[in-house]
C-alpha cells in the first residue's frame, strides 16, 4: 500500500470512530446554524438537515474532487465543521459526468446513481443588472452563457431592450440549471453580476 493510500485510510478510519461515537448526535448551535447562500454542497446533497444528519464528516468527496472544488469546512468556515461546500465564483463544479465526489460518499448524503445533468446544488439568477455589459449596453458579453454546460437549456441570452440600456438579459430556466457555478466564475464583471445560490429547500 502506498504511503498516500496509508495515510488516507488512516485518516479516514480515525474520522468514522469518531463520529460512530457520535453518530446522531448534533449539537442545538449546529441545528440553528444555517448554511450561507452563496455556499453551496456537492452535487447530490441530500436536503440540509437530511446532509447534516448523514454526512460522517470523512471527507471522502473532498479528495475524490479532481479539480479542487470542494473544500471542508473548519471551525469558522461558512458551513458546518467538517462538512463539504464549495463557492462557485471560487472554484465551480465542473459536472464529472463520472460525479466521483458522489460515488466516495459511504453514507447516502449524497444521492447514489446521480446524473450530473439532474444535480441541483442551487440556481443562478443575474442578482446585479447593474454590472452585466450586455444589460447595460456597456458591451456585448456573453461569458456566462459560454461557460454553461446547458448553454441553451439553463441559460440564455434573451435578446430585447433593458430597463439600463442594454440589448441582451442573461436568462436562466431555474427547473434546468444545475447549480454548478460555473456562470458566475465566468462572469467578467469585477464583482459578478450572475451569482448561484443555494436553492430555499437546501438550507438548514
Amino acid at each position: 500500500m502506498s504511503m498516500p493510500s496509508r495515510r488516507r485510510l488512516l485518516r479516514t478510519g480515525a474520522a468514522v470512530a469518531v463520529v460512530v461515537g457520535v453518530l446522531g448526535w448534533r449539537s442545538a448551535g449546529e441545528r440553528r446554524r444555517r448554511l450561507a447562500g452563496d455556499v453551496l454542497r456537492p452535487p447530490g446533497a441530500l436536503p440540509e438537515p437530511a446532509f447534516l444528519a448523514s454526512c460522517v464528516r470523512c471527507g471522502l468527496c473532498v479528495d475524490a474532487c479532481p479539480f479542487d472544488t470542494l473544500k471542508l469546512a473548519g471551525v469558522e468556515g461558512p458551513a458546518q465543521p467538517g462538512t463539504p461546500y464549495f463557492i462557485a465564483r471560487r472554484v465551480p463544479c465542473e459536472m464529472c459526468r463520472d460525479v466521483p465526489c458522489v460515488r466516495v460518499c459511504p453514507t447516502g448524503a449524497l444521492s447514489p446513481g446521480l446524473r450530473i445533468a439532474d444535480a441541483r446544488m442551487g440556481v443562478a439568477r443575474l442578482a446585479h443588472e447593474e454590472r452585466c455589459f450586455s444589460f447595460t449596453g456597456a458591451a456585448y458579453c456573453e461569458a456566462c452563457y459560454r461557460a454553461c454546460p446547458l448553454r441553451g437549456r439553463a441559460i440564455r441570452m434573451a435578446m430585447g431592450p433593458t430597463r439600463r440600456g442594454g440589448r441582451f438579459t442573461p436568462t436562466v430556466d431555474a427547473d434546468v440549471c444545475t447549480g454548478c457555478g460555473k456562470c458566475e466564475q465566468a462572469c467578467a464583471a469585477a464583482d459578478a453580476a450572475i451569482t448561484v445560490t443555494a436553492l430555499p429547500g437546501r438550507q438548514g
